[in-house]
């Protein structure tokens, strides 16, 4: 197998006939040894019974059919664990990454890349879309201390090597730009065009959204326990300088201090540090919980095409 194709399929039913149609056209003109992996993450529409007869007509289009919804990154890891290819593009379903741009991506790659993740020029999202995927990059960045690319997302090609170690990450918070940046290897970017959504509206949620920032934060960095370390010992130090002063004043300029609203105040101020602190604290142990369980990171309920594992 020459080429695998990976793309999670969630409320994009209507697109999967044309994407079919242009990935085969695409993949053609590189070569006739292809494989196309849709993954079926319980997609409220009718999805699976188009996957079902694409692969009926098609050999080579695989379908895997999760028990339930697990996420955009646990059904990319399905597909994956499934892929055959010597190189394997990961993409959306929804049309945004156009399929035409593989043979970009497959021309840089035998230029002796490992990886070329795709960057969406004239990205086609909102503004409002744009702006918080901007913030929470600013914000990832400074406290995992890296540099990213925000105009990156899953689009890509690697090769069957970098997957290989990518299985043998089986962390349950998963995104796979960044377990890709992790592995190293020789990678780079490359400018495609992207293209506004076909059919259906994206599952991503503001509040889904902020709470994969705050897992993607915990789990790459601890900077924020850092944070709140040297938050404390800052206050500490500031205690101590103003209590110092006090002291000074009420035994060297017979000054009383009147302190019942400043101490209030203060004990308020310092018992929500303190509870912040622990919330932080039992958000990383709550990670660390999460990791012992060891469940597995998805479920099959069915497959078309492909030999069960």
């Amino acid at each position: 197998m020459k080429i695998s194709v990976v793309t999670p399929v969630y409320g994009c039913a209507k697109s999967l006939d044309i994407l079919y149609q242009r990935l085969q056209s695409t993949l053609s003109t590189i070569t006739q040894e292809f494989e196309i992996i849709m993954v079926n993450d319980a997609s409220p529409d009718d999805a699976w019974e188009q996957i079902k007869a694409l692969a009926k007509e098609d050999a080579r289009v695989k379908g895997i059919n999760l028990s339930r919804n697990f996420g955009q990154h646990y059904a990319i890891t399905a597909g994956l664990d499934f892929a055959e290819g010597e190189y394997v593009v990961v993409m959306d379903c929804d049309l945004q990454d156009q399929p035409e741009e593989i043979i970009k991506l497959y021309n840089k790659m035998q230029e002796g890349y490992d990886v070329v993740i795709a960057l969406r020029k004239n990205r086609q999202d909102s503004y409002f879309k744009r702006l918080r995927a901007k913030i929470f990059f600013k914000i990832f960045d400074y406290l995992a201390q890296t540099d990213t690319e925000p105009r990156a997302n899953t689009f890509s090609i690697c090769h069957k090597n970098v997957i290989t170690y990518y299985k043998k990450m089986k962390e349950h918070t998963r995104s796979y730009t960044l377990f890709l940046r992790w592995l190293g290897f020789n990678k780079t970017y490359v400018e495609v065009n992207h293209s506004k959504r076909s059919h259906g509206d994206s599952s991503y949620t503001f509040s889904k959204l902020l709470q994969l920032s705050i897992d993607y934060i915990l789990v790459y960095s601890n900077k924020p326990l850092k944070i709140s370390i040297s938050f404390g010992l800052a206050i500490t130090i500031i205690s101590i300088l103003f209590g110092t002063n006090i002291i000074y004043d009420y035994f060297f300029n017979n000054i009383a201090v009147d302190g019942w609203a400043s101490i209030m105040v203060s004990l308020f101020f310092l018992f929500g540090l303190l509870f912040a602190n622990l919330g932080i604290l039992g958000l990383y142990i709550g990670k660390i919980y999460d990791e012992t369980k060891a469940r597995p990171l998805y479920v099959v309920k069915e497959v078309l095409n492909v030999e069960e594992k």
